[in-house]
């Protein structure tokens, strides 16, 4: 797939698809910024990990990762438009955005591990359907995939830890 066939849609159609991914993944990352105005408190007090990065790591990993999110799905958009994988890509974007606040703003931090192991799959089924339409969109999805995998760790150890 990867390649502009005859089917792919418009410039300008095409432009207000990735401006539209753009805003679903914006959303999902204000929902989680608004859970989250308390988070470097709660980041700090909480016993962590050898292995926790430092709060202010979060910020920049986590806007490369909205932006290779975002430009993922609109890839496959160009690709087959709107399927299934689509529509598992934005339970995948739901979950992201609910993490958060169950994590900092709820405080439940077993719950949030549920959760974030629900997320991790989502992700990585995302890929798996992705990866049969856009080959580019699947690899730039693989950094969230293993930073999801890595905050699920650390939700794990903080669960124990705390």
């Amino acid at each position: 797939m990867d390649t502009l066939a005859d089917h792919s849609p418009a410039p300008a159609r095409s432009a207000l698809a990735l401006i539209g991914f753009a805003l679903a993944v914006l959303a999902a990352a204000v929902i989680g910024s608004l859970a989250a105005t308390s988070s470097r408190e709660t980041y700090e007090r909480l016993d962590l990990p050898a292995f926790a990065p430092p709060g202010w790591v979060f910020g920049p990993v986590w806007t490369l990762l909205y932006v290779l999110i975002a430009v993922a799905g609109w890839l496959v958009w160009r690709e087959v438009g709107l399927d299934r994988s689509i529509a598992v890509y934005a339970v995948q974007l739901g979950l992201n955005a609910l993490w958060t606040p169950i994590f900092f703003a709820g405080d439940r931090y077993g719950l949030a591990l549920i959760e974030i192991i629900v997320l991790l799959a989502a992700v990585v089924a995302t890929i798996v359907l992705f990866a049969r339409r856009s080959r580019t969109a699947a690899w730039l999805l693989a950094p969230y995939a293993a930073w999801v995998a890595f905050a699920t760790a650390l939700n794990a150890a903080i669960v124990l830890a705390n």
